[in-house]
């Protein structure tokens, strides 16, 4: 096997994931290209999909999300995704497993135990049956069928065990840091299809073919699936077959392009929740250690951040119209002009009006 280098895994990554170069496709095309959209926050997916592609508007993601070619629901690890509504009917089958795994937590649990689970979603779907129904709607009829147990926890579970997608409002572009008032709709009502389960392995070519080379540990901390190393297996006269750099066996496409370790990497302004640091168990092709401590303080936050030839080396926030970039360490001139520039691009696409800079203390 072939021993890659974290520079030839890192410009892999970047290149897959359109962060080498902006590409000319249209956000339909990128998003099934990514698999999914991470989409926690409603703007942060416009933000993503602005560093990727040449000229984005956000009126092409909102005409998506309206014409219902574009769906926002639970998909990856239980979290908001947007992912192509084809995609979606295949994909959200294949990942139940970690859903079902998710509505088992505590969390919900300590307002469904002792409910039958069947009846718990039977009674949720006929709630819907009318159409698109605000969550706290659903909530609130399921507290009222369930006296004395929480209805939003139990809306929780309901949208969890079935696949319900979000009106477009949801995910169109909005306030920072706030969530729209989310409605949901059954996905088969609102897309007019049944859902059609891919296979396994297809999600794992899929992965690969946005993220890889990479491991099996690494897709499964993508998906949230579990015990892939028997699908993997099974793939293996397909796949190509590579060690990266302390020995870990990494798979990939056949016909996957490997860029070479130096190749140019632009500076990139990435939103939070981004899918280039979220998918994979080892992020060292991406980001140190030391720094995926200051990105991700907390299980569930991961700031957005700026690449320096394909490194996160800061973060940045947008505050009363200002980009605030912080950088972790000192940059040299020319790439803090570089990081600079780049936000100066992105002002009037959020609204902006000011750039500043500073370096973190140690």
């Amino acid at each position: 096997m072939t021993t890659l280098s974290t520079a030839v895994l890192n410009r892999a990554l970047l290149d897959r994931q359109h962060l080498l170069a902006r590409t000319g496709r249209g956000p339909l095309e990128v998003i099934g290209r990514l698999v999914a959209v991470q989409a926690q926050e409603p703007n942060w997916p416009y933000v993503g999909l602005w560093s990727r592609i040449d000229g984005f508007t956000h009126a092409q993601l909102t005409a998506l999300l309206a014409d219902r070619r574009v769906v926002r629901s639970g998909l990856l690890r239980s979290t908001q995704h947007l992912a192509v509504a084809d995609d979606f009917r295949r994909l959200r089958p294949v990942l139940q497993p970690v859903l079902d795994r998710t509505a088992r937590s505590a969390y919900f649990t300590r307002a469904s135990a002792g409910l039958d689970t069947a009846a718990l979603l039977a009674t949720g779907l006929q709630v819907l049956a009318a159409g698109t129904t605000p969550r706290r709607e659903l909530a609130r009829r399921l507290a009222e069928a369930y006296p004395g147990r929480d209805g939003r926890v139990l809306a929780g579970e309901v949208e969890l065990r079935a696949p319900l997608v979000h009106g477009p409002a949801t995910g169109s572009w909005g306030g920072w840091g706030t969530r729209s008032a989310v409605s949901v709709t059954p996905a088969e009502v609102w897309l007019g299809r049944p859902m059609e389960p891919a296979g396994v392995a297809d999600l794992v070519r899929r992965y690969l073919a946005a993220f890889g080379p990479a491991s099996v540990r690494d897709v499964q901390a993508w998906s949230g699936l579990t015990r892939l190393g028997e699908i993997v297996a099974d793939m293996r006269a397909e796949l190509r077959h590579h060690r990266g750099p302390d020995g870990t066996e990494l798979v990939d496409l056949g016909d996957a392009v490997l860029p070479a370790a130096d190749t140019p990497a632009p500076v990139r302004l990435l939103p939070a929740y981004d899918n280039a640091l979220l998918g994979h168990a080892d992020r060292t092709r991406i980001i140190g250690d030391e720094d995926r401590a200051r990105v991700m303080p907390g299980q569930a936050r991961v700031l957005p951040t700026f690449l320096v030839d394909g490194r996160v080396r800061g973060s940045w926030r947008l505050t009363d119209g200002t980009i605030e970039l912080t950088a972790f360490g000192p940059l040299p001139a020319y790439d803090r002009d570089a990081v600079q520039q780049e936000a100066h691009r992105l002002l009037p696409f959020v609204g902006g009006t000011d750039v500043s800079y500073r370096a973190a203390t140690p």
